[in-house]
């Protein structure tokens, strides 16, 4: 699936962009699902059952006091069914409008009575129905369906319109799919209606695919994306398939938390000012110290986000990121499993923007399996964590709230020969260290003590320093027109005994 801006039809935001998908075997209903097809799940007691609502149904289904669909209207032992305009004698053959969790119910229901795996389609598969029933867009010719206002003003008959093989894959109802509505490769927030798609992605939005009868205009179009809270009702229907559970969605969800927002920037968004990105500046310095050649483990300490975590990985065969913050740890583990994380970043006051970074785009695709993610405590560490050629600890020792004990045990965890790489800014504060404890930055018998001194006397039992310090720039966006702009001293040390 692939829509670009040249695109003569309009579009809104989620539906640009680029998506690729293997599609496994499935089998598919010829039709939707009727009223007569679903009359079964009702005279079953299938809106009394539990086992087949999902908790987020049962919550909709005990607050609507509902015991069958919405529109169906009791009339004696019969039933009627509510049009837009009037009140009929039940269609039967007209294609069943629920909101999701009536139609998971019913589907639930069915892979009980038939012991066949039924669910709703995915988005995924709704395309391949489309391709395989041989479909084209809307044009100035009579739809090839109920849609577009070209044949009724209602639903029809679910046998009315064949498709290929299959009927109704678009028109007459709009279809819900397993999938909440996530965002493709590519996605851009449109700056005119910037709040039209990014407030549903929260995975709480399926998508319905097919459009109604009624659908004119962008809703019409094979390309349309659009997603409702499963109790809505949207004159929305359901066909149902065969096949077995649905790999996830990539996560549509944008942190907004400031401070991880600032971090994931901050790590895999764009550089400021000409200044180089730190963790993979810090990576590559590491490589340099440690030479060419594959090493087998390496610790990245404090690696909040977890960006020098996937660079080692190029030179690693298995890296291990560490951060206090269980926070930071879920972004980093996010990137590994999905491989792309999205956030969204001040611009100043309430305003913000949407960002979507992918390790592919990094160049890091390909080392995610050799990461791992843990929270720990740097002065406190599990002994499973040791036996490392690398360890890395950036914007660290000045975070820690006894870093001479972190310095006088880090030895225990890295291989002889192996090297260690400290880079600080040495922004010592109380809030995070007592002031008994900062490693320098003080006067001590008269002399200014700096951290560089502390870290000599404290390391010297076990390493020897490698090369002169050098200094490392970064900066932290907060606003569009607000940064901090740092230095970090880094050291390298070779473990000698």
């Amino acid at each position: 699936m692939e829509k670009t801006k040249a695109d003569p039809h309009y579009g809104w935001d989620n539906e640009y962009g680029s998506h690729n998908a293997q599609v496994p075997a499935f089998k598919a209903g010829r039709f939707l699902v009727s009223n007569g097809e679903f009359l079964a799940f009702v005279e079953a007691g299938g809106y009394q059952a539990d086992e087949y609502w999902q908790q987020e149904g049962r919550g909709w289904r005990e607050f609507a006091r509902a015991e069958h669909p919405t529109f169906w209207l009791r009339d004696g032992k019969g039933w009627r069914l509510r049009l837009m305009t009037e009140e009929v004698a039940m269609p039967w053959d007209w294609p069943v409008e629920v909101n999701y969790h009536e139609a998971k119910a019913f589907c639930n229901w069915k892979t009980a009575v038939s012991g066949e795996p039924v669910r709703l389609p995915t988005e995924d598969e709704w395309y391949r129905l489309y391709h395989v029933a041989g479909l084209t867009e809307v044009g100035d010719a009579p739809a090839a369906g109920n849609l577009h206002l070209d044949h009724f003003a209602s639903s029809c008959p679910v046998n009315r319109f064949a498709q290929g093989e299959l009927f109704d894959v678009v028109g007459n109802v709009w279809q819900w799919t397993e999938t909440p509505i996530y965002p493709f490769d590519g996605f851009e927030v449109h700056p005119i209606y910037d709040d039209f798609t990014t407030p549903t992605f929260d995975e709480r939005h399926n998508l319905i695919k097919g459009g109604s009868w009624i659908s004119c205009g962008n809703e019409s179009l094979r390309s349309s994306r659009y997603a409702f809270r499963r109790h809505f009702f949207q004159h929305a229907g359901f066909r149902y398939v065969q096949a077995e559970e649905i790999k996830p969605v990539p996560a549509s969800h944008y942190e907004t938390d400031k401070l991880l927002a600032e971090y994931a920037e901050f790590h895999y968004g764009d550089e400021y000012f000409g200044v180089p990105n730190f963790p993979s500046a810090l990576a590559q310095i590491a490589r340099d110290a440690t030479g060419s050649g594959a090493k087998a483990r390496a610790l990245d300490l404090g690696c909040a986000t977890g960006r020098a975590t996937f660079e080692l990985a190029r030179h690693y065969e298995r890296v291990t990121g560490i951060d206090f913050s269980a926070r930071f740890i879920n972004l980093g583990v996010q990137l590994a499993q999905q491989g792309s994380l999205r956030y969204t970043l001040v611009e100043e006051g309430e305003l913000v923007s949407y960002k979507t970074r992918n390790l592919a785009d990094l160049g890091l695709q390909e080392v995610r399996e050799r990461v791992e993610f843990f929270q720990g405590d740097a002065c406190n560490l599990k002994s499973q964590f040791s036996g490392y050629d690398l360890i890395l600890a950036a914007n660290l020792i000045d975070r820690l709230y006894d870093p001479a004990k972190f310095l006088r045990t880090i030895h225990e965890r890295l291989n002889v020969g192996g090297v260690l790489l400290i880079a600080s800014p040495y922004t010592w504060l109380e809030e995070h260290t007592p002031r008994a404890d900062w490693l320098g930055g003080f006067k001590k018998d008269g002399e200014s003590f700096t951290t560089l001194d502390g870290l000599e006397r404290i390391l010297g039992g076990h390493f020897e320093r490698i090369g002169e310090p050098r200094e490392v720039p970064f900066v932290i966006r907060e606003t569009r027109r607000k940064y901090q702009h740092s230095l970090a001293e880094v050291t390298l040390w070779r473990r000698v005994r």
